[in-house]
């Protein structure tokens, strides 16, 4: 229910801004590093607004993936060390051979 209200508030703020960006057919200039050119200013902010929501989530995808390999690695180390913990110790060469030269 949750996602489900998220994707409503999303899709109104969507058509709202459909609605708005629709009225406002004014052509600006915009000149950027490589070339300039003309675009409607709500063909631009639009464009600009959606290649800034997705580089935010390829950032932050790229952080949560970071921390979930981490997070994996840490589990395996911690299997690895609760199956050490679980083995009994066995005794060594050198400590059989201690006790047998003492006696």
């Amino acid at each position: 229910m949750k996602y489900f209200l998220i994707l409503l508030l999303i899709l109104v703020i969507f058509v709202i801004s459909m609605t708005l960006g629709s009225n406002n057919d004014q052509v600006v200039t915009f000149n950027y590093l490589i070339a300039k050119g003309n675009y409607s200013i709500s063909t631009l902010l639009a464009v600009l607004f959606a290649s800034g929501f997705v580089l935010g989530w390829v950032i932050c995808g790229l952080f949560y993936l970071r921390v979930r390999l981490s997070l994996g690695r840490a589990e395996r180390k911690i299997k690895r060390l609760e199956v050490q913990l679980e083995q009994p110790a066995e005794p060594s060469v050198t400590d059989s051979s201690l006790a047998l030269s003492k006696e």
